[in-house]
């Protein structure tokens, strides 16, 4: 397969328009990372009260060790179906790749750890009794207004809650109403169900990486393949969807990011399975030939 493209295609408008919008999405993506980090890092200062130790950083740092996970696995990805030539991949840079993917998906596992260990945390909920939560002002308590939204209260705020039935968050300082915590929770299964929905789709990927370099993937394979993925892709439009609507703007913007950018990896797979099937073609007409 010819997965370096002619530098003189590389003039050509559409084409090179085509490689920047691609490439802009996955900087962009890498930018949410650093979004993220900020995100889970005043969040977990909430959360946890004293240092993060190790086995609490999935689930402190979800999405930020998520995220950067996913972006390295998309540009290996990237690599293996439309930059890096078959020859190469079959030689000693695959045990490079096969060390970098084994860490990115350990450390996606332990993401989708995180979430489900996050959905518990928000699940385990006592009720909250105070005769007045102006008192609070000050004090080391906040309260949940989103997902990952853990605010120190002030006048506005212990006002508008002061009279609402609160819950406490077991062994925490957040307090919140039962509203607010119920669509925090529905927040993270969100997130656990978008997690596991990635990682099957991703094992699909790497299979059909696998079979394309042993020249195994058929065109029924893809047909059936591409079936499995528009039930698994409709998963995720619809959970960037819900974040759109009650979630936040950049759980829905990185949602429609990586929604993109699998988009190209799946037109990576479908042009190189083409070629290969052209290159068979090509070889199958030049042996009738020369009889």
């Amino acid at each position: 397969m010819s997965k370096i493209h002619n530098p003189q295609l590389l003039a050509l408008h559409p084409h090179t328009v085509f490689r920047a919008f691609k490439y802009t999405i996955y900087f962009l993506l890498m930018i949410n990372t650093w979004l993220f980090f900020q995100e889970d890092f005043l969040a977990s200062q909430e959360v946890f009260s004293g240092p993060i130790g190790f086995g609490h950083l999935a689930e402190a740092f979800t999405a930020t060790l998520d995220t950067a996970a996913w972006v390295v696995l998309l540009l290996l990805f990237e690599l293996e179906t439309a930059v890096i030539s078959d020859d190469k991949l079959k030689g000693n840079l695959k045990w490079v790749l096969m060390v970098v993917r084994a860490a990115c998906y350990t450390v996606s596992v332990w993401a989708f750890y995180g979430y489900v260990t996050k959905f518990m945390l928000l699940s385990d909920t006592v009720p909250f009794a105070i005769d007045n939560v102006c008192s609070l002002v000050g004090s080391g308590f906040t309260w949940v207004q989103d997902l990952d939204e853990y605010l120190h209260f002030d006048q506005a705020s212990c006002q508008a809650l002061q009279g609402q039935a609160l819950m406490q968050i077991r062994g925490t300082e957040i307090i919140g109403t039962v509203d607010a915590l119920d669509a925090a929770r529905y927040l993270t299964v969100i997130d656990v169900i978008n997690a596991a929905d990635w990682l099957v789709i991703v094992v699909m990927l790497e299979v059909e990486v696998y079979m394309q370099l042993r020249n195994l993937l058929t065109d029924r394979l893809i047909k059936v393949a591409k079936i499995v993925k528009v039930v698994l892709y409709t998963t995720l439009l619809f959970c960037a969807v819900y974040w759109g609507f009650l979630g936040d703007f950049l759980d829905f913007w990185d949602a429609f990011l990586w929604l993109v950018a699998f988009i190209f990896i799946e037109m990576n797979i479908f042009q190189w399975h083409e070629e290969i099937e052209e290159e068979k073609e090509l070889q199958h007409e030049t042996a009738n030939s020369a009889f």
